[in-house]
């Protein structure tokens, strides 16, 4: 075929999908491969979002991922994702998705990612529910210091009963604290030395306990910083001081939300399953305002509250882009990257923001 040919038919075909009105690639079925974009709007109430098709795609021969557990940007903008495929436990993308670096080979149960430090100080926890350990490294993956199980507390009676979900950091003084939610589900806070300082939680029904107390953030949005903890099957997140008392709960009626995330006024978070703990492929991501109410749902149903009290929130069977979303990453476009759990070895999907 000529090239002027082909270029008449391609433009041909562009003028059909421009008068059709789809701006994006087909929809296709999750199941069939669920990094595909969806030609339809994701989000609500102007936190809206399609899909970047392809993004952060690579050679599962040469780099492949398991469990996309969680991602963070650190001060270079460089995007690091931590999977608990020990071929290349950290891949190390650019903006646009192409990859620049992996290493790790030692994290087999490379769950939790955070970022603390500033500049060329930064560094990384990871949680390692199979090793059951937090360990320290910097940018490159040496090991810095590990978190054995907190025996020290006297709760803990073989390091097996400890593992460890996810991480925070204090800013401020460098306090860490460690949330062991596929555990005990105590809530453990050190210094940045890892010396304990106090633990609190546990299993329960109480305010101050938890049911998987998956996730974990500072949140630094008012003068008065607090942390935020995820109770997952109880559906909510939890606020306390940050030397852990109890202050109120936020009830997201529906979502198993895995880690609060924040970005400017806002908390976001990947919610794994929806309605019910056992419902599979039933993901999407919530976004909260700082008045701690829901204020969009991509990939979900819209947020109704009804005399104060948020309605239940279900996947949207219609929009396949999400299968078990596992952690966000917001950058300062307020793109959304998504990891995933137990999506069938995808890599992450990356959501742009159109209003």
């Amino acid at each position: 075929m000529s090239s002027s040919v082909s270029r008449r038919l391609f433009m041909q075909q562009a003028s059909l999908i421009a008068a059709a009105g789809i701006t994006g690639p087909t929809i296709i079925s999750a199941k069939a491969n669920p990094h595909k974009a969806e030609t339809s709007i994701l989000g609500h109430n102007g936190f809206r979002y399609r899909v970047v098709p392809g993004w952060g795609v690579l050679d599962a021969g040469k780099n492949p991922v398991n469990d996309c557990h969680e991602m963070v940007q650190d001060a270079k903008g460089r995007i690091l994702l931590l999977t608990n495929e020990t071929k290349n436990n950290i891949l190390i993308y650019d903006k646009s998705g192409k990859l620049l670096e992996t290493w790790g080979h030692d994290y087999p149960g490379g769950h939790g990612l955070t970022l603390g430090g500033e500049g060329n100080e930064q560094f990384l926890l990871i949680t390692d529910t199979d090793r059951h350990q937090v360990i320290k490294t910097d940018l490159k993956g040496r090991e810095l210091m590990k978190l054995d199980y907190p025996k020290e507390t006297g709760v803990y009676a073989y390091p097996s009963q400890f593992k460890p979900t996810e991480t925070a950091v204090n800013p401020v003084n460098g306090d860490i604290y460690v949330v062991d939610g596929y555990g005990l589900n105590y809530v453990m806070q050190y210094d940045k030395a890892g010396k304990l300082i106090r633990y609190w939680g546990g299993k329960g029904e109480a305010n101050d306990t938890f049911d998987c107390c998956h996730g974990i953030v500072v949140d630094r949005r008012t003068s008065n910083p607090t942390l935020l903890i995820t109770d997952r099957r109880r559906n909510a997140l939890k606020r306390f001081t940050l030397d852990g008392k109890y202050v109120s709960t936020i009830a997201l009626p529906g979502s198993y939300i895995c880690r609060p995330v924040i970005h400017g006024d806002n908390i976001y978070g990947a919610v794994f399953r929806s309605t019910s703990d056992s419902y599979p492929d039933s993901g999407y991501i919530q976004i909260l305002d700082k008045n701690d109410q829901v204020v969009s749902t991509p990939g979900g149903s819209a947020p109704v509250y009804q005399d104060g009290k948020l309605a239940e929130q279900r996947k949207d069977r219609s929009i396949s882009a999400f299968l078990h979303p596992h952690d966000v990453l917001v950058d300062a476009d307020d793109s959304i990257y998504v990891a995933q759990w137990s999506s069938r070895k995808t890599y992450p999907v990356k959501l742009e923001r159109v209003a």
